[in-house]
């Protein structure tokens, strides 16, 4: 067995897998960049995560061969990151391998010099050269050694062309007017892109783009109370979720959703499931729901919560893991997901069966390509009958019973400060549409340890809970922000606005662009490897919300939940700053274009005094909260006499004091 490399001791269960690997791997430092450069070696990097599929799958091909390793151990420094714990890193270096191969993703392998500069990468590389065209590793790698003692001029004159590319590039601000125009024009850019077969954006693969999604229902909803509503708008919604709630991409068994689809139909998913994934999908579906009263977007947003509080949080400690697996290992894709046709009879009665199979679509011959006797679970058609849906009820049940007993996909519990307040955001909205009170329990448990465990005063937000050593990154910060502010809603509790407000005032103070405005990723850049020396200042949802979208956004409801002019100044500069890029992303700019609609377009805002406890002040607050609003904010305070008042722009209702007054007032 190989001696342990440098990865034992790390953190990152991502870096841990690597530890037996007999290459000589070292973490992302100064330490492994001072060896490259002492010893006139170029850096192999690896970037990858935990539940990265093919990621797996070069591990297990190369990076534990014994003769792919000799060649890295002589000819290279070796680099492994992890993508979740060092994001900066990886959209640098993404941009790099995108410029050269005009394809990113992880894997991302990337050639570096020792000081830090790209020259040559792409992402997955088969161990030997096969019928795709792809050139085998092996091959690579002494071509890419020999090129680096031979040809020191081409290699520098490579990264240098690539190096300012990526400068240039990590700054996507683009001024512009901001408009209801821009908003509308936006929207109308979307529906070019929308499939009307199957629901999405695109063709294959087909990600979820759950802000788009929102941004459109808000379109909608506006149209509606115009007077009539357009009927694309909510096509493209309804469809999209209907699509992805009834296609092998949503777990049919265990709740949530795996994180993309590798065909149109939504059928055949990438099986490893993302919590950044489910909690906007969450959202998206809670919302239609409020929006729309469809049962089956109440039951989808249901599948998610039942997953993450059964599989996903930490209820002792307070904590949202990251991600499950797809494989158990890199010969395995889907296996614990999937089912053959025998799997399935062995589990259930044959009426359960037979049920199961017409719905689902079980045969003998399945949808994965590895394995063909494998079925991807997909909801073809509804049951034939009523008195069959109980027999379904009860397969279902079966099969998830059976699919526990398999050995589980591993579970990643690092507690990203980023994605936990995402999830802690969307479990209070699912508190209050699904009136779920566990939901904002362990949400609100959650806030409290990034507040009390993530933030510092004097350097923000740590990323990782429990860890001090990974600050400085916009995205905990403007998520935790939100998170906030979703708290003061559903509570009414000032503490968690002064919390949102002191985090935005940290931001102004290390993030911000003074001179150009926008807000840059890193509060300090890192002056060891070039590509880490320039500040970037994403909006691009990528795909995970642009922090500088959320940013405009929780700038937005500061706004509208304070009346301070101070905030409408700063993101009106905000907005300024990026509104020629969300004119051209389009899609991909769904955030910033959510936070263009709440300045362009009236806000709601409801507000109900009244005691606390049971009674009706408390029935109006969770009204509130139920109802769907396009740029809604609810305040609640503490008063004698319960009331209730809605403001919609500049014009307010007059007080009413019970549910059902401010229930006829809210649809009114």
């Amino acid at each position: 067995m190989a001696a342990a490399n440098l990865l034992g001791s790390a953190a990152s269960a991502y870096l841990k897998s690597a530890a037996h690997q007999p290459v000589h791997w070292r973490p992302w430092s100064e330490e492994a960049f001072g060896r490259a450069r002492a010893e006139h070696k170029p850096i192999l990097l690896d970037i990858g995560a935990v539940w990265c599929h093919w990621c797996h799958v070069m591990d297990g091909e190369s990076y534990e061969d014994a003769n792919v390793a000799e060649i890295l151990n002589r000819d290279f420094v070796c680099i492994k990151v992890d993508r979740d714990e060092r994001p900066d890193v990886d959209a640098r270096y993404q941009r790099a391998v995108q410029a050269l191969s005009g394809q990113g993703g992880w894997p991302l392998t990337a050639f570096l010099t020792p000081d830090g500069e790209v020259f040559f990468g792409g992402t997955y590389f088969p161990p030997d050269n096969n019928a795709y065209g792809r050139p085998g590793f092996r091959r690579v790698l002494m071509e890419i050694a020999r090129a680096f003692r031979e040809e020191p001029d081409r290699i520098a004159t490579n990264a240098r062309a690539i190096r300012e590319h990526v400068t240039q590039s990590l700054n996507e601000a683009k001024a512009g007017t901001v408009s209801a125009e821009l908003v509308t024009a936006a929207a109308d850019q979307m529906a070019r892109l929308f499939d009307v077969r199957y629901g999405g954006f695109g063709n294959a693969p087909k990600f979820p783009h759950p802000a788009a999604l929102e941004f459109l229902l808000a379109r909608m909803a506006d149209a509606q109370r115009r007077g009539g509503g357009l009927v694309w708008q909510r096509e493209i919604v309804e469809k999209t979720l209907t699509g992805m709630a009834r296609g092998g991409m949503r777990d049919h068994l265990g709740g949530g959703f795996h994180r993309y689809s590798v065909d149109e139909r939504w059928i055949v998913p990438h099986f490893e499931k993302m919590s950044y994934d489910n909690s906007e999908l969450l959202r998206s579906y809670l919302s239609a729901y409020q929006a729309l009263g469809t049962p089956l977007f109440k039951e989808v947003a249901t599948g998610i919560v039942d997953w993450v509080l059964d599989v996903m949080t930490d209820h002792e400690r307070g904590s949202f893991a990251t991600s499950q697996d797809a494989d158990l290992s890199y010969g395995d894709d889907g296996d614990y997901w999937t089912w053959t046709l025998d799997e399935a009879k062995a589990a259930l009665t044959a009426q359960e069966f037979a049920v199961a199979s017409s719905v689902f679509d079980i045969q003998e011959t399945g949808e994965m390509h590895h394995n063909p006797k494998k079925n991807v679970l997909w909801w073809k058609q509804d049951p034939a009958g009523d008195d069959e849906w109980p027999v379904l009820r009860a397969a279902i049940r079966k099969l998830k019973a059976a699919r526990d007993r398999r050995a589980a996909p591993f579970v990643d519990r690092t507690a990203y400060v980023n994605w936990n307040a995402m999830m802690a955001g969307a479990l209070l909205q699912a508190g209050a549409v699904l009136d779920r009170t566990e939901c904002n329990a362990i949400a609100l448990k959650v806030l409290e340890r990034i507040w009390s465990d993530g933030w510092d005063a004097t350097s923000g937000m740590s990323h990782v809970l429990g860890r001090t050593d990974l600050r400085g990154m916009l995205d905990d910060n403007v998520q935790a922000a939100a998170a906030f502010l979703d708290a003061f809603e559903a509570t009414g509790i000032g503490a968690w606005l002064e919390r949102a407000t002191a985090v935005m005032r940290y931001c102004d103070q290390v993030h911000a662009d003074q001179t150009d405005g926008g807000y840059f990723d890193l509060g300090a850049v890192e002056n060891g490897t070039a590509y880490l020396a320039a500040r970037a200042k994403p909006v691009q949802d990528a795909p995970t919300p642009s922090p500088n979208g959320v940013a405009a956004l929780v700038l937005a409801r500061l706004w509208a939940l304070t009346d301070d002019a101070d905030w409408r100044a700063r993101l009106d500069r905000q907005l300024t700053v990026f509104a020629g890029s969300a004119g051209e992303l389009s899609l991909y700019g769904a955030t910033l274009l959510r936070a263009i609609d709440w300045a362009v377009n009236p806000i709601t805002r409801i507000e109900v005094n009244g005691p606390r406890g049971d009674g009706p002040a408390c029935a109006m607050h969770l009204l509130a909260l139920q109802e769907y609003r396009p740029r809604k904010v609810v305040v609640r305070h503490t008063a004698d006499t319960p009331s209730a008042t809605v403001c919609v722009g500049t014009t307010c209702s007059l007080p009413v004091a019970t549910p059902d007054k401010l229930t006829e007032l809210l649809h009114s």
